[in-house]
């Protein structure tokens, strides 16, 4: 039996999900059954959100608790340029992250799944064991090539069960030597982008949704914001992807009844993980967390996809809403739901909290919250009721009543307007109350709590918006080109760059 501050941890991770997927979240066409189950075993966070609506960001900022303009990853991991990479390249190398800090303090760690954070073929510094796939661009459910502990080789089954099977292996490994042990396992599903959800291969689930009307998705016109983005990504982002799903994916009933389809596999594997920690006997002594990477409009305001598959960005809350459930049952009783405003990159210093690590990084203010005080029943100890997030050139706050879209101003190029939405009487966020005379000291107030907790939480060579530059990619790269010049440009470390905050 492990002691009270070495508890087991397991962080089920997916890939492009909106919390309004679930059932426990109010889906009615969907089937999670063991999701519900857990939702009503542990808390559930009405109110989850990511640091910015883009997967490598997101994975960075959760394993180690900083924002994109602290640890510098804003926006996808290109692994088209793979070949172009420094040997055994991983973007968060000098960081302390969660498998680092775990692994030192006497935990066996393991990743089983989508890492896209960096060369796939080699182990973040931090883990033990180390299985994941080629691709950070999902291109399949089935038919991978996996790396595991040094070992390449294809697999043709479907991921999720195949990640589902090693991370289980794994901690049973770890029960048979009484090792305290922490299992990072990123699904990469439901994922929702092509070529992926448009195959054809039918998973065991399919059928679930076949006759399946999808009223639960939207059918609205397309945005002028996404075709603007479409048309930027044409025109710069040198091939290779089919963008154009993110305007027709929204009205293609195979690609969104595939989508739901792999959910329930998602589901289906979060039950395995379930009965696995029943049958070995460490369900009451193991963290059990599980969220997604960044929301996913599915055609919420006229798009498919994440805050960059509109210009400007956006992080409206179908992009920007995530599932947070978490169940460890000494410390958090059945059936809560908060609806305190939380950021999945909280579940950096939570895990952190529960086994008594330290939680800093050196130089930069950890703007990662434990979750603790509101797992436990003590919410006096959370502070401010907002959550802050980024998405290159558009930085949001969100209240329970407002959120607010600040965007960048000063690249004359690409001039682009700022957005004020009362969330509170229009929860769906589609009138800018932005140029109003009515609320210009509500969005005064808005403006100075983002400047004030972004000028102490960013890094300056990786603060886009005072010239610094992003990891290894940028979505906008004509748009900063536009406001610093023609010399700007991402890098893969910031070695000769200030790195003063």
């Amino acid at each position: 039996m492990k002691t009270s501050n070495r508890p087991n941890i397991v962080l089920i991770f997916t890939d492009n999900q909106q919390a309004e997927t679930l059932a426990c979240y109010g889906n009615t066409e969907i089937h999670t059954p063991n999701l519900d189950r857990l939702a009503s075993e542990g808390m559930v966070f009405e109110n989850a959100f990511c640091p910015n609506a883009f997967c490598s960001p997101c994975r960075a900022s959760v394993l180690t608790g900083l924002l994109p303009s602290q640890h510098g990853v804003h926006s996808w991991i290109d692994d088209r340029n793979m070949a172009d990479w420094p040997d055994n390249w991983h973007a968060l190398t000098g960081l302390r992250t969660l498998p680092g800090t775990l692994q030192a303090a006497g935990y066996r760690t393991a990743l089983s799944g989508k890492y896209h954070l960096g060369e796939p073929t080699s182990a973040m510094p931090g883990f033990d064991d180390w299985c994941t796939m080629a691709d950070g661009h999902v291109r399949s459910f089935y038919r991978n090539m996996i790396t595991e502990n040094g070992n390449t080789y294809p697999h043709e089954g479907h991921t999720v069960d195949f990640f589902t099977q090693k991370g289980i292996a794994f901690m049973e490994k770890q029960v048979a030597a009484d090792q305290p042990f922490f299992l990072y396992l990123p699904y990469p599903a439901p994922y929702g982008h092509w070529p992926a959800t448009r195959e054809t291969d039918r998973c065991r689930h399919s059928a679930l949704y076949d006759d399946c009307p999808m009223h639960s998705v939207p059918r609205e016109g397309l945005s002028k914001a996404s075709i603007d983005a479409f048309l930027m990504r044409q025109k710069y982002s040198g091939g290779g992807l089919d963008y154009s799903m993110t305007l027709r994916a929204p009205n293609d009933l195979p690609t969104l009844r595939n989508y739901y389809a792999q959910i329930t596999m998602v589901d289906d594997g979060v039950g395995q993980i379930m009965a696995a920690l029943d049958r070995l006997g460490i369900a009451g002594e193991t963290m059990l967390i599980f969220t997604s990477d960044h929301g996913l409009s599915v055609g919420q305001h006229g798009f498919w996809g994440h805050g960059a598959a509109t210009f400007p960005a956006n992080l409206h809350r179908a992009a920007h809403s995530v599932p947070l459930l978490i169940r460890h049952r000494p410390s958090i009783a059945a059936g809560q739901r908060s609806s305190v405003m939380v950021s999945n990159m909280d579940v950096f210093s939570t895990i952190l909290d529960y086994t008594d690590q330290p939680r800093d990084q050196a130089g930069m203010a950890v703007p990662s919250r434990s979750l603790k005080p509101l797992l436990t029943g003590d919410p006096a100890d959370w502070g401010e009721d907002a959550v802050y997030s980024e998405q290159e050139e558009t930085r949001v706050v969100r209240t329970p009543k407002w959120a607010y879209f600040k965007r960048f101003d000063a690249a004359p190029n690409h001039p682009i307007g700022d957005e004020l939405y009362d969330v509170e009487h229009d929860p769906r966020e589609t009138t800018n109350l932005a140029g109003d005379p009515a609320f210009a000291d509500i969005r005064k107030a808005l403006d100075r709590m983002l400047t004030d907790f972004f000028a102490a939480h960013t890094r300056r060579a990786a603060d886009l918006w005072h010239g610094g530059v992003p990891l290894q990619h940028s979505e906008r790269n004509e748009f900063w080109r536009d406001a610093w010049g023609e010399a700007w440009g991402p890098v893969y470390d910031y070695g000769t760059k200030d790195d003063g905050n």
